[in-house]
């Protein structure tokens, strides 16, 4: 598992997908949380502007899973 730093209190799923090199685009980032290609917590989602905490596991299908950390 890999872990992404933040340095604010939370970062938008959106966002978030792109820091972790999942997508280049928020277009690519809407597309992929369209085909439930992404869970948090274990959980699907689909929500781009789902805030992520530090703590949260986000899981991405061929992509791979990550873990919020604070910096």
């Amino acid at each position: 598992m890999k872990t992404i730093a933040i340095s604010t209190p939370y970062i938008k799923l959106d966002q978030f997908l792109k820091l972790a090199d999942c997508v280049s685009t928020g277009g690519m980032a809407k597309a992929l949380l369209q085909e439930e290609a992404v869970k948090v917590n274990q959980e699907p989602e689909d929500r781009r502007g789902r805030k992520l905490y530090p703590g949260d596991i986000v899981d991405v299908d061929q992509c791979g899973s990550f873990q919020v950390i604070a910096k």
